[in-house]
């Protein structure tokens, strides 16, 4: 391995761990209020558009990227 791939690698890895990405799934109301103290912290990053879980299941899905610090 090269430095600069080497160099690369690092930075990478920092940039990954500067993040956590989860998926949640919850009832709307449970999850706005979720991502409203997020938003509040501000640790929220990025949050999708909400996503019927199917079926009869009256839940939502949604990913979020959240800051470590």
């Amino acid at each position: 391995m090269t430095t600069r791939e080497r160099a690369y690698t690092k930075a990478s890895n920092q940039r990954a761990n500067q993040y956590t990405e989860i998926w949640v799934v919850g009832n709307p109301e449970d999850l706005a209020v979720m991502i409203q103290a997020a938003s509040a912290t501000g640790r929220l990053v990025y949050v999708s558009a909400p996503h019927l879980m199917g079926g009869d299941d009256t839940r939502h899905r949604r990913y979020l990227r959240l800051r470590n610090r």
